[in-house]
């Protein structure tokens, strides 16, 4: 029997009367649980006769009356809590400004006939029922305890009429991905969305399946990549796509993935990395290790390999019994940043090596036990406190990249490289009017060259000591993408960026167009501090090295790391306001121009005592060559400055060792600088400090080495030049600003966002 809402009273028969009796029994229940007044005992009955239809049963073989009827199976996940508190929204039409957006209600069940939820207006006392899309499930209602709804005493006593309802319709909690109009037509994508992530709009959650969290999307309304070509398109869409395991349970059994880990061993068991002892020697100590999972993708964004690795937990060695040195040299990112700014402008190759199972090659001098790895199955039987000892060096000790750069560069000065006096991680190879520049990064190298056939010729050579990959032209580098065209490269961290914003929880914050609020002064004085200053740690150290390619937040997080200590709710505040400025531009980077002249030119300036606690001033600069922005930092100065004049003299110190540097570069990589380098300041004093050794009272308490400009300019390396404080580009890095000035001076930099809508 198919029950209805409506109930007559049947003939003295003892099944029907059963049958009856339980839906009495429902109904009453569910007027107790919702304390909803005896006037709506109508709803309790079409809701209990709504449920029961959908209640598998022993008499019906255990299925529903819904599904004998029907002959498909009902759906649950549309079902609420009878008497619930719901919210309404309200029609913009018939609403003001100041007008609530959302109504308060009460579920009362489920209206015959339609795909919608009945609800009572606490407010006018009348009933509605809003459609949803015929095709879709009932929209999901918050829900809270039945007893924190009120209802009015002058309720009518019986069912109400649906007469004079106000339209209402159900507030949209979640995206559906249907696109079928209450009518039935169905409708297309617009064209202007082919450029963004759509199918993140259309699957708003990620699958917590894949160990992710259930954080929504909302960077799909931010995103565009029509300005890129279709070959960079695919790479970038293709680095934030892939799901990337984090723990052995989750890539084990997935033949891909446990493929990548036995070709992981037999590299280890070629090169002969350990022996397995059957115990740990007395007096050494033990470390474990675990699998690190890698997407490796081709120029086009396909995916070339699965890669995993095995790293061992280094931090659980013992300084003295398993490692002695650990310092190892990396590349600065200022070379590579000048590098790829000099590249540019001349046109050069640039392309990129990955050394495979690099720190194998490395040999160990110390005596290193590791515990067995997971899903390790030996040949012969082991007891089970069988451990490795390592021969060759592996991912995660502490003295790994040590003896993975000795060996490397070993290599490369038996290749005629010379190491560059002002960076060692940089490696010089001049032959005649041609040369090589090898920047190395761990076990990433970058290849500069004027000369293409000497550059495979090389990779060749260095293939045959070290088993290579060769990734073909520069496009991604240590977070960094690398988009290049006829008319320059856009350098940015899109991918960080958006991992940032995913992991602390901000993707669906609200956009700002600023990092600070201008003139913001933030201090210690502030009396409530942060009960976990965890969080607030996590994200500063987060935001540092987003600053590699954004000196729009240099500033910000400059000021906000200098309270790591003693974190206060005013700082925390003013990190969301970070994040939410990143949420608005989270692709914008630095762009190297073609055109640009070999002309270095650095803007310095100062905001005098600008600390509230300390009174020490703010030091910021910046720096480029010709038109491609290289060099900024923002700075809180060591010393308290006695006036403003002070202040920007140590400032022009702290930039002409910056300036100093990159000639020195430049001489290396025989590019020739013309002239003096261009040191632009706004405060005249300070120009005079350092042209004239006068002004002794005002000058004798500066230290020596601020004198170092006064040298320089004397020498003709460098040349103040006076700038009105409105073009000082490097006003963003001593202060916060207005909206409309910092966005000037971002375009001055040379800061673009090529991937949003123009």
């Amino acid at each position: 029997m198919h029950y209805h809402s409506c109930v007559q009273r049947p003939q003295q028969n003892s099944v029907v009367e059963r049958k009856h009796q339980h839906l009495l029994n429902v109904a009453r229940a569910l007027l107790f649980q919702s304390h909803v007044p005896l006037c709506y005992w109508g709803d309790c009955i079409a809701t209990a006769a709504y449920l029961i239809n959908r209640t598998p049963t022993p008499n019906l073989k255990n299925q529903s009356p819904f599904a004998i009827v029907h002959c498909k199976s009902p759906g649950y996940t549309h079902l609420k809590a009878f008497g619930c508190l719901a919210y309404a929204s309200t029609l913009s039409q018939s609403r003001t400004k100041f007008q609530p957006r959302a109504i308060s209600c009460i579920f009362l069940g489920y209206p015959p006939g339609m795909k919608a939820y009945k609800i009572l207006n606490l407010h006018t006392n009348q009933c509605s029922s809003p459609c949803l899309e015929p095709d879709s499930e009932p929209m999901a209602i918050p829900t809270q305890s039945p007893e924190s709804a009120s209802f009015s005493d002058n309720v009518p006593g019986s069912v109400i009429s649906n007469e004079h309802i106000p339209h209402f319709s159900v507030s949209d909690q979640v995206q559906h991905p249907s696109i079928v109009t209450r009518t039935g037509r169905h409708t297309h994508k617009p064209s202007y969305l082919n450029e963004y992530h759509c199918y993140l709009a259309a699957n708003p959650f990620v699958s917590s399946s894949q160990g992710k969290s259930n954080t929504p999307y909302s960077l799909s309304k931010v995103l565009s990549y029509h300005r890129l070509s279709p070959a960079f398109r695919a790479t970038v869409l293709a680095i934030s796509s892939y799901f990337e395991p984090e723990f052995f349970s989750q890539a084990h059994g997935i033949p891909e993935w446990d493929n990548a880990m036995d070709n992981e061993i037999d590299a280890f068991e070629k090169n002969d990395t350990w022996n397995i002892v059957v115990s740990l020697p007395e007096g050494q100590h033990v470390i474990g290790c675990k699998w690190v999972y890698k997407i490796k993708l081709n120029a086009d964004g396909s995916v070339e390999r699965l890669k995993a690795r095995l790293v061992a937990k280094g931090y659980n060695q013992q300084e003295g019994i398993d490692y002695t040195d650990t310092f190892a040299l990396v590349t600065k990112l200022l070379t590579v940043k000048c590098v790829i700014a000099l590249a540019t402008i001349k046109g050069w190759h640039l392309h990129q090596l990955d050394v495979n199972n690099a720190f194998l090659h490395g040999d160990l001098k110390e005596d290193v036990y590791m515990t067995l790895r997971q899903g390790y199955k030996p040949k012969g039987e082991l007891p089970h406190n069988a451990v490795c000892k390592l021969k060759k060096s592996l991912y995660g000790l502490k003295q790994a990249s040590r003896q993975w750069f000795a060996k490397f560069s070993t290599a490369l000065f038996d290749e005629g490289f010379d190491h560059s006096a002002t960076d060692h991680s940089l490696f010089i190879k001049h032959f005649g009017d041609h040369f090589i520049f090898l920047l190395v990064y761990v076990d990433d190298v970058i290849l500069v060259s004027n000369d293409l056939q000497e550059l495979e010729a090389l990779k060749v050579r260095l293939n045959a000591r070290f088993k290579l990959k060769d990734l073909g032209n520069l496009k991604y580098f240590l977070g960094l993408e690398i988009a290049r065209s006829q008319k320059g490269i856009f350098v940015s961290q899109r991918p960080n960026a958006l991992q940032l914003l995913e992991d602390l929880g901000h993707l669906g914050c609200k956009p700002m167009n600023t990092p600070m609020e201008a003139n913001l002064k933030l201090g210690q004085n502030d009396k409530e501090k942060l009960a976990d200053p965890t969080l607030y740690r996590r994200i500063i150290g987060k935001l540092q090295y987003l600053t590699i390619t954004r000196p729009d937040i240099s500033y910000s997080v400059n000021k906000l790391s200098q309270f790591l200590t003693v974190p206060r709710a005013s700082h925390m505040n003013a990190a969301v306001r970070v994040l939410q400025y990143i949420k608005a531009t989270p692709g914008q980077g630095i762009y190297f121009p073609a055109t640009s002249k070999i002309q270095l030119r650095a803007y310095t300036d100062s905001d005098w005592a600008a600390c509230p606690d300390t009174r020490r001033s703010t030091t910021g600069f910046c720096i480029f060559i010709g038109d491609s922005i290289i060099s900024w930092r923002s700075k809180k100065q060591h010393t308290v400055s006695r006036s403003s004049a002070e202040a920007e003299y140590r400032a022009m110190a702290n930039t002409t060792c910056e300036v100093v540097w990159l000639i020195s570069i430049l001489k290396e990589l025989n590019v020739h600088h013309e002239g003096p380098a261009l040191l632009f300041c706004d405060n005249k004093s300070a120009q005079h400090i350092a042209a004239n050794p006068v002004f002794h009272e005002r000058t004798k308490h500066i230290e020596i080495d601020c004198h170092l400009v006064r040298e320089k300019v004397q020498a003709g390396v460098i040349k103040t030049v006076h700038v009105a404080s409105k073009e000082q580009l490097a006003d963003v890095l001593t202060k916060p600003l207005f909206p409309n000035r910092f966005n000037y001076i971002k375009d001055k930099m040379g800061l673009k966002n090529i991937y949003c809508p123009s």
